[in-house]
C-alpha cells in the first residue's frame, strides 16, 4: 500500500514538473512562431487571444517553420524537464549525470521527435491548425517519457 501511495505521489509531482516544462516549451514554441519563424495563423488560439499581428506564410513555409521552432522549443524546455525532475521528482545516481543528461535528451528526443514529424504532416497535408498540430508533441512524450524516465534514466 505505501508503495502505491509512493507512486501515486511521484507521478502527480512528475505531472506537475510535466506541466511546468510543457508551460514552457508552448510559451518558446508561440514566441518564436509569432517574432522569429512565422507559423501562426488568424485562427489559432494564441493569436485571437492575445491579438497578434501575424506575417502569413504558405503551409509548406508554416510547416517548415513549426518544426524548426518546435526543436529549439524543445531544448530549453527540456532543459526545465530536466531540472525539475532530478531536483523534485526522480532521484539521480544511475548514471554518470552526464550519461543521465544525454539519455534524458535521447528520449524526449525521440518522443518530440515523432511527434514533430507528425506536426509538419498534419500542417502540410492536411493543412490542420498550428496550435493542434503542436498538440502532438505533447501527447506523444507523455506516452514515452514517464516511464522510461522511471525505470531506465534515474533511481525510481
Amino acid at each position: 500500500m505505501i508503495f502505491e501511495n509512493e507512486t501515486v505521489i511521484q507521478f502527480i509531482k512528475y505531472a506537475l514538473a510535466g506541466g511546468l516544462a510543457t508551460l514552457t516549451h508552448i510559451g518558446i514554441f508561440h514566441l518564436i512562431a509569432w517574432l522569429l519563424l512565422p507559423a501562426l495563423q488568424e485562427h489559432d488560439h494564441a493569436v485571437r487571444f492575445l491579438k497578434l499581428k501575424i506575417r502569413p506564410v504558405s503551409e509548406s513555409i508554416r510547416a517548415r517553420n513549426s518544426m524548426i521552432g518546435n526543436i529549439i522549443a524543445f531544448l530549453l524546455a527540456n532543459m526545465v524537464a530536466y531540472i525539475t525532475n532530478i531536483l523534485w521528482v526522480f532521484e539521480g545516481g544511475r548514471h554518470h549525470i552526464v550519461i543521465e543528461i544525454l539519455l534524458f535528451y535521447a528520449v524526449s528526443g525521440i518522443s518530440v521527435g515523432i511527434g514533430t514529424m507528425l506536426m509538419g504532416v498534419l500542417i502540410k497535408r492536411f493543412g490542420i491548425l498550428t496550435t493542434y498540430a503542436f498538440g502532438t508533441n505533447i501527447v506523444t512524450a507523455v506516452m514515452i517519457n514517464y516511464a522510461v524516465r522511471k525505470f531506465f534514466i534515474f533511481n525510481g
